[in-house]
């Protein structure tokens, strides 16, 4: 265990906050008061999940797809109008050098949903990759909460630049990230149990619409529910100027011992029994 995860006590500290180790400044975010704690969380929030236009990147192809089922029916055209606008916004993203995280993961997305509709020869298969995806993501935060790691604190940690260190020497926040993932876990099984059974008992223009329609309500309401909880929680420790600071000081120690004047030859013989520099006659 390092010394940034290893639990720091202050007994002046109120329960569920975090201090520094002893040389180590306490977060800027914790001095700067709860509206800079709120601009960071919605910083980290807005970095983590794409904003409007990752919402957007999201949201299109499968309305794209849906849309154009409607009106012709056309299987292979509606997949491959869904595939080509997905490979537009990323190639966007590329060309303006942005963060592409969330266009591949649309792109994949879309791609898998097109193979699987072109597989089967059933347009409803097209959402049932991301159906999958959707109930697998609320299992990993339901688990990964009843194991003590709330998924939620592994994707933000390195966003506040915490890393880890909430497990061991944050409790407060440890909390909030348990009870967001608590949220996000059981938003999205419930959105699960909305769109499994209208898999089999809807056609794909009812099921497709649906989907469109829950794509962004839910997210936001999960998205919501964490800025709730992380606002009321502790600031995060930032490990990264923690880590600065600690190399800062080593430095500085490793300096101060370089400027030490060196022992002399006659100071050491003063020292010997007999007193003083022995002189050869």
């Amino acid at each position: 265990m390092t010394s940034y995860d290893r639990p720091t006590t202050d007994p002046d500290a109120s329960p569920g906050h975090a201090t520094a180790p002893a040389g180590l400044s306490a977060p800027p975010e914790a001095a700067a008061g709860p509206d800079a704690g709120r601009e960071v969380t919605e910083a980290a929030l807005f970095e983590a999940f794409g904003g409007v236009r990752g919402m957007v990147e999201t949201v299109l192809p499968g309305l794209l797809f849906v849309a154009i089922f409607t009106v012709n029916k056309d299987l292979h055209i509606s997949a491959i109008a869904a595939l080509a606008v997905s490979l537009v916004l990323c190639a966007v993203r590329l060309i303006r050098r942005d963060t592409v995280k969330h266009a591949f993961s649309g792109v994949f997305g879309v791609a898998f949903g097109v193979v699987f509709a072109m597989m089967t020869g059933n347009a409803k298969d097209f959402y049932l990759p991301g159906m999958l995806y959707t109930l697998g993501l609320a299992l990993a935060y339901i688990v990964s909460t009843l194991a003590g790691v709330p998924l939620i604190g592994l994707i933000l940690g390195p966003v506040f630049k915490e890393n880890l260190s909430w497990r061991t020497r944050n409790p407060g926040r440890k909390a909030a990230y348990a009870k967001a993932s608590w949220a996000w876990g059981l938003i999205l099984l419930a959105k699960c149990l909305i769109l499994f059974p209208l898999y089999w008992w809807a056609d794909t223009t009812q099921l497709g619409w649906v989907l469109v329609a829950l794509k962004i309500p839910p997210f936001l309401l999960a998205l919501y529910l964490t800025w709730v909880f992380l606002v009321k929680a502790p600031a995060p420790i930032d490990v990264f100027a923690e880590m600065e600071a600690q190399e800062k000081a080593e430095e500085a120690e490793r300096e101060r011992q370089r400027g030490l004047p060196a022992t002399a030859p006659d100071a050491a013989a003063a020292d010997r029994p007999g007193g003083g520099p022995r002189h050869r006659r």
